[in-house]
């Protein structure tokens, strides 16, 4: 029984060192579960004046930042410092990455089979701790109970795929490609490679990120979101308490001094990213100039095409819920709706959407009955509300107004209530931009046809989703839309681990997708051997080449 509160990640530097993992096990099989969150102070001392400081895991160890330059943590409901993030030195930076290069030797020679049970036991820990982790996410992200528990499990999910590894690795063979000789292929680790986390899942896309990379014989540097790094931090505790060895993970904290340190070190093989597109591209690009494999996750506009022969009860529903759940804060959310029919048909599905979202409670995710919580930061905030007033402007029916809402018991959070613009046209910014809050755009096409060419038009290829009941219809548009990730009256269609997360256009850039087999491939790099062992092997001079005979 592995147990840990939101505490384990910020230990006091020096009291888990040494036999922390033989402890941490010990402690908690005989205390139980039950127990655990008295065990271990919190990570939060919401009643502290003094905010607690994350610290680094640098070669199995959490030890305190020496750094004077500290990034605040604020809940986003409150504005309440919670805790301070470190911009690491220099040097700390270094000892990170040299520890991790000083780990892939011994963790590369490691059999796939022991690698994959340190997974498993991950796995169970991450259920064990559920409401730890979850907590947390709602603590620094905002997210309400139910949206943490998700951000997590998906996360988890991968984790369970990668239980699975060794089968993920093997290779391929050809015997006798020509006359005693046998050609096969290997798939090998990189070495140390990066992760670089966005602040909207901070427990799923880390878990995208490491548990695919140590499993496929690699050490691994990550960096957490300085928004919210909590959650990464607990996971990686308790990769400790699974058994994952000292060096072979490390956690760095920073902006972007630390990022531009990862996309520029030698020893660091590879770099994934998920976050913004102006984010995404400048790694891609530095990365690659820098030699190092990369995948960049970055923004989307993902658009729902309604026919009209869909339900629009059901519509309604899964668009309400799609496009405001989580605050409309995720790459996958449906923030554009192309409603196929007159503008009677638009405002008819435009209101019952509207109507959906227009009963969403507000609050902070901590309170039982919130259905939105707020924005990540007052900025977000800002910027969600100018795009709305410029569609206005510009001519948008706000059918649903989430502006300035009245918040009890929060008066500084960051909330945007679920809005709806309806009317909208291509070329407002509502439309251009990812506004990443609560706001559904609703756009008109006459036709399946233009429905297409709109959706194919945006630079944003992430996912879209098609609502019909014609068999025909929906295989015309999987087969001709250009997103990469495809709903068929499913409208988040984000893919299970056995398959990858496949965005393309200006929402990915990159070798290999995130998990999946693709991911898989990311973190490996494919060594073909040709062997060969005949009875007269070199009795005599060879001038032919190998298929020759």
């Amino acid at each position: 029984a592995r147990a840990l509160t939101a505490a384990a990640m910020i230990p006091r530097a020096a009291a888990r060192a040494g036999a922390r993992v033989a402890a941490a096990a010990t402690s908690a099989s005989s205390r139980g579960k039950a127990s655990a969150a008295q065990a271990l102070p919190s990570f939060v001392a919401a009643t502290s004046p003094t905010a607690t400081k994350a610290p680094l895991l640098i070669n199995g160890e959490w030890v305190q930042s020496s750094s004077d330059k500290w990034i605040e943590v604020t809940d986003p409901a409150t504005q309440q410092v919670v805790s301070l993030v470190p911009e690491l030195t220099t040097a700390e930076f270094e000892r990170a990455v040299a520890g991790a290069k000083a780990a892939f030797p011994a963790w590369r020679a490691t059999p796939p089979s022991q690698r994959a049970r340190i997974m498993l036991r991950l796995a169970e820990s991450i259920n064990d701790n559920m409401d730890e982790l979850a907590a947390a996410v709602t603590r620094e992200q905002g997210k309400t109970d139910a949206d943490a528990r998700g951000d997590v499990f998906r996360g988890l999910e991968v984790v369970e795929m990668m239980s699975g590894m060794p089968s993920l690795l093997m290779g391929e063979l050809v015997e006798n490609v020509s006359k005693g000789i046998d050609t096969y292929s290997i798939k090998q680790p990189l070495g140390v490679t990066a992760g670089i986390c966005p602040f909207n899942f901070p427990a799923m896309i880390p878990l995208w990120m490491f548990p695919v990379a140590l499993t496929s014989g690699n050490t691994m540097v990550l960096k957490p979101s300085e928004k919210d790094p909590a959650a990464a931090m607990m996971l990686a505790d308790l990769a400790l308490q699974a058994g994952l060895p000292k060096g072979v993970l490390q956690i760095v904290h920073g902006a972007h001094g630390c990022v531009n340190s990862l996309l520029e070190h030698p020893d660091i093989k590879s770099i994934s990213f998920v976050g913004s597109t102006t984010a995404g591209k400048y790694i891609a690009a530095k990365g690659a100039a820098h030699g190092k494999r990369v995948q960049s996750n970055m923004g989307a506009k993902n658009h729902a095409v309604i026919m009209p022969d869909a339900d629009v009860e059901q519509v309604a529903n899964a668009l309400a819920g799609a496009a405001f759940a989580a605050a409309g804060q995720r790459c996958m959310a449906l923030s554009a709706c192309v409603v196929v029919g007159d503008d009677a048909r638009m405002d008819e599905l435009s209101r019952a959407v509207a109507a959906k979202g227009a009963v969403l409670r507000l609050g902070a995710g901590c309170d039982e009955g919130t259905d939105v919580g707020p924005l990540i930061s007052p900025e977000a905030k800002e910027r969600a509300e100018r795009l709305i007033s410029e569609g206005e402007s510009k001519g948008a029916h706000v059918l649903l107004d989430g502006r300035s809402p009245m918040v009890e018991g929060y008066p500084d959070g960051n909330f945007v209530g679920p809005t709806l613009l309806s009317g909208v046209t291509t070329d407002m910014e509502c439309y251009k931009e990812e506004i990443f809050a609560p706001v559904l755009v609703v756009l008109r096409a006459n036709d399946l046809d233009s429905a297409i060419e709109l959706v194919n038009a945006n630079p944003y290829a992430n996912g879209v989703a098609i609502f019909t009941q014609s068999g025909a219809a929906a295989r015309r548009f999987q087969h001709d839309i250009d997103g990469g990730m495809v709903g068929v009256n499913v409208p988040i269609p984000v893919p299970l681990p056995m398959f990858s997360f496949t965005g393309n256009k200006d929402s990915f850039q990159g070798e290999n997708y995130f998990y999946g087999r693709s991911g898989v491939n990311f973190f490996t790099r494919t060594k073909t051997v040709t062997t060969a062992w005949k009875d007269d092997y070199m009795t005599k001079p060879s001038m032919a080449g190998v298929g020759t005979n």
